[in-house]
């Protein structure tokens, strides 16, 4: 039987799964589907068209699936889609999309994601992502898998962040973050590679050796971009663990840190 406080404000429309349990004061509303096995906290608020996957742990005070903070928005029904066993600590906010963007945000499996964090309109996350404090995204961000937000991070609206990469304490992400990349400062620059992550995750020598050789076509050979990105492309096919760089540069919009 579903485990609900009795305190807690459930619409009778909404859905969930006789193995959720709902925390005191809690209020859920009429267009949110919840996953099995998903604990969801006391004081949280989960509205709109929500729609969150199994094995998920929200805590205290998040708010999930409010409405985006952006002024063109005239009600429309946008979603939230949150996957499975995910970690969503204490006072974070995610929005749904709009109409002007992908039509819904959505966050994927297995992240971490710590108090304060914000996540705006029409954002992607991957997975096995981590975002530390008071990291946030502006509308129409893309996070890739296994990405790390230090805390404070700023990541301005429309940027595009690569699997595996890292920023740094406060960094404020003005443009596109490669592939395995670290970046820092106010205004993020390169930092060189995120080399102890990749450890961590079991790459070997000689992968860490081919993402070295682009990172420093991209950075250290003195190319412009056009010409750098170029190479990289040609040279993405050359090992699995270089793939990543042709569907980053396919997509990315704002140009890179530099």
């Amino acid at each position: 039987m579903t485990q609900i406080h009795p305190t807690a404000i459930i619409d009778p429309k909404a859905e969930l799964d006789s193995s959720v349990s709902v925390g005191a004061y809690t209020v859920i509303g009429a267009n949110v589907q919840i996953g099995a096995n998903t604990n969801i906290g006391p004081h949280v608020v989960i509205d709109g068209h929500t729609t969150i996957g199994t094995g998920n742990r929200i805590f205290q005070f998040a708010s999930l699936g409010a409405i985006p903070q952006d002024k063109k928005y005239r009600g429309e029904p946008t979603r939230l889609i949150i996957g499975n066993n995910n970690t969503i600590r204490e006072f974070t906010t995610f929005n749904t999309g709009t109409v002007t963007g992908i039509g819904e945000t959505r966050i994927g499996d297995d992240n971490w994601i710590m108090a304060y964090v914000h996540l705006a309109h029409d954002c992607v996350v991957g997975s096995h992502t981590v975002f530390a404090n008071n990291a946030s995204l502006a509308g129409h961000v893309v996070i890739g898998d296994y990405v790390i937000l230090g805390g404070f991070s700023l990541v301005h609206q429309f940027c595009n962040i690569g699997n595996y990469a890292m920023t740094a304490f406060a960094a404020g992400v003005h443009k596109d973050v490669p592939p395995y990349v670290m970046a820092a400062g106010y205004r993020a620059e390169p930092a060189g590679l995120n080399t102890e992550g990749l450890r961590r995750h079991n790459f070997t020598a000689e992968q860490i050796t081919n993402i070295k050789r682009l990172y420093k076509i991209l950075y250290r050979q003195g190319l412009n971009y056009a010409d750098a990105k170029a190479r990289i492309i040609a040279e993405a096919d050359s090992a699995p663990e270089l793939h990543v760089f042709k569907e980053f540069f396919t997509h990315s919009t704002r140009g890179v840190i530099r």
